[in-house]
């Protein structure tokens, strides 16, 4: 069995750094409060790899450090986190072409302690992520240069497809990653549709890469289906690069938002980015289940000043805590 989290110390919050509780429904069996010993705990992260030539309304890498370093503390704090979730646009501003691209070092390694690394990130490609990389034209996931199936190797992120699911007896959860790079354009409502996507035009591979991009984002609809239905643990938490607002109409966005919403054998909570904020405001509901915009990793800019990541804490019945950790704003660089 797993022991009990060591006693929680004062935190250790670095300078700059605030501390936001915020649940939005009162406690319930799958929404719950902290009420003793957890099982384990996770961070969700997202649109962080800052680029210094590239990138929007931040104009150094000071915001994502912030917030880096606000994850190495609550780390400390917590004891017991058992992996980090990051939702994709991890290196701006077009993703890397290898294992040995430098950009790995510069914008993951040399940014987030080893101590954050030496947990799997669990990953998925968002749309900045494929413009220089080769799997945006291959239908091979394991050509893709952030694809890496091995759990221990910790070298890289954990993504052992480009849409893949991990199942965690002892926290009574599974983590169920999807590639919706389709929904790209998903802020406009006149291209909600499963759309062709920009980056698709910087291959010459024009055929291939929206071919590739609808059978992933197909597959996704399909797993997702599958294991709310197969799925025997109390909590799924489902993640992919676009928030739920982009999934409202077209394509096949509605029918994942209907899979969750009607979901009734787990607590589902769902993570996306894109956007780059982090709330439970601007997205499209899928209650009674919970979702999070989690795109506040300070990369390429701020949409508005709630830049951070989230925090998941499992209690030791298997019920569910998540909440926001956000960063003082002044101290990002714009």
């Amino acid at each position: 069995p797993t022991p009990p989290a060591p006693t929680p110390t004062t935190p250790t919050t670095p300078t700059g750094a605030k501390r936001i509780i915020q649940p939005l429904h009162a406690p319930t069996t799958t929404q719950a409060a902290d009420i003793g010993p957890r099982r384990g705990s996770f961070f969700v992260l997202g649109d962080w790899g800052h680029d210094l030539k590239y990138h929007g309304n931040i104009a150094n890498s000071s915001c994502q450090k912030l917030i880096a370093d606000t994850m190495l503390a609550k780390m400390k704090e917590l004891g017991d986190v058992k992996f980090i979730i990051n939702v994709g646009d991890s290196f701006y501003p077009g993703g890397v072409v290898s294992k040995s691209d430098p950009q790995w070092e510069n914008k993951w390694r040399n940014v987030y302690h080893q101590e954050l690394r030496a947990v799997p990130w669990y990953s998925v490609y968002g749309n900045h992520d494929l413009y220089y990389d080769v799997c945006a034209c291959s239908p091979d996931p394991f050509q893709c240069a952030q694809v890496n199936a091995d759990p221990n190797n910790l070298d890289f992120f954990y993504m052992p497809n480009r849409t893949w699911f991990k199942i965690h007896p002892e926290l009574d959860l599974e983590v169920v990653a999807l590639d919706l790079n389709t929904v790209t354009v998903g802020w406009n409502p006149e291209l909600r549709a499963w759309s062709s996507p920009w980056f698709c035009i910087m291959h010459n591979c024009y055929d291939r890469c929206w071919g590739n991009l609808r059978h992933h984002a197909d597959y996704a609809v399909e797993l997702l289906q599958a294991r709310v239905k197969q799925s025997s643990m109390q909590n799924l938490l489902v993640f992919s690069h676009y928030p739920t607002d982009y999934l409202v109409t077209g394509g096949r966005g509605p029918e994942l938002l209907n899979t969750m919403r009607g979901a009734t054998k787990q607590h589902i909570e769902y993570f996306g980015g894109h956007r780059h904020s982090v709330d439970q405001t601007t997205t499209a509901s899928i209650a009674p289940h919970m979702n999070w915009l989690t795109g506040g990793g300070g990369g390429w800019g701020a949409d508005t000043p709630n830049q951070g990541f989230v925090v998941g804490e499992v209690n030791q019945d298997g019920t569910l805590r998540t909440y926001e950790l956000l960063v003082d704003f002044s101290l990002c660089s714009r």
